[in-house]
């Protein structure tokens, strides 16, 4: 078995980048999908659930299905998953009025979920503190007592391998605990998001973020999906993304091609593209040993 439970995690620790797949909207949740995708080829499975539908007994039928059809090849008990909330994170009172979502996520066993149209610190320090149990006190000065409460642990923990006392230990939010196994991220894809990126970003707790290119693009009047090279301005958008992720040490989310992978790893750490080709040639790039 690898050294942590959340793949993702460990490699990132290791320096590695991480390869993602599964898509947007449409996911199939089932027991026997997730006996199927428990060998797949990537670090960690995106579950959509911001355009996808809010399924929590899918959900937790697909985890029991990866926790059966595992272990993966790299000896973790499953690969990692991370949701895609439904809720938007445009002020702190609209996402701590919706943390019901991310106990119910948290509750099926996943291992990170990522806060969508990221446009205050408030909003990701609610975000943060709602995946957070209350006896961790590792930044709380900044962010405020973790409200997730008990509950969760017997359908949790089991995924995880663990008893639920282990479960309240290691559930915390790296690197801001160095044990904890939840991976969060934020998605910043619009203009005030943009703006406030260099406070969003600071806030403790948050492992990867992305700039929406998608969304960002729809608000500055592109209704196709703008791909690199960017406009001017959401080059600028971009830089300035990826600036505060260098600067408060986050993994920066990104797509890339086989063709473009190695260039993208001067910067870029965790990939989309749901490309196995593009993580066969960066995993030979970085000359990565954890079997895959």
């Amino acid at each position: 078995m690898g050294s942590r439970l959340n793949r993702a995690i460990e490699l990132l620790e290791a320096g590695q980048a991480i390869y993602y797949d599964g898509p947007h909207t449409g996911h199939v949740l089932t027991y026997d999908q997730g006996r199927t995708d428990a060998k797949t080829w990537a670090d960690y499975i995106n579950v959509g659930m911001e355009h996808g539908a809010f399924d929590m007994t899918g959900l937790e039928e697909y985890m029991r299905g990866l926790l059966d059809g595992g272990p993966t090849r790299s000896g973790h008990l499953t690969p990692a998953v991370i949701v895609e909330a439904p809720v938007n994170g445009i002020d702190g009172p609209n996402v701590a009025f919706n943390a019901w979502q991310f106990r119910q996520i948290l509750a099926r066993g996943v291992h990170g979920i990522l806060l969508c149209q990221a446009e205050a610190a408030d909003a990701v320090k609610e975000f943060v503190r709602a995946c957070r149990f209350p006896h961790h006190k590792v930044g709380a000065d900044k962010l405020g007592t973790g409200s997730r409460g008990r509950g969760s642990e017997p359908t949790a923990a089991p995924i995880w391998g663990l008893s639920q006392q282990e479960y309240f230990n290691l559930a915390e939010p790296w690197p801001l605990s160095p044990k904890g196994e939840l991976l969060l991220g934020v998605k910043i894809e619009s203009p005030a998001g943009v703006d406030k990126a260099g406070e969003i970003l600071a806030v403790p707790g948050l492992g990867f973020a992305e700039l929406g290119p998608g969304d960002l693009g729809l608000a500055l009047g592109y209704t196709s999906l703008q791909r690199r090279p960017y406009p001017a301005e959401m080059e600028k958008a971009r830089a300035k993304v990826l600036a505060a992720c260098k600067k408060n040490k986050l993994a920066f989310l990104e797509g890339a091609t086989a063709q473009t992978i190695a260039a993208s790893l001067e910067g870029v750490r965790v990939i989309a593209g749901h490309n196995p080709e593009t993580a066969k040639v960066g995993r030979a790039h970085q000359k990565r040993t954890m079997p895959v």
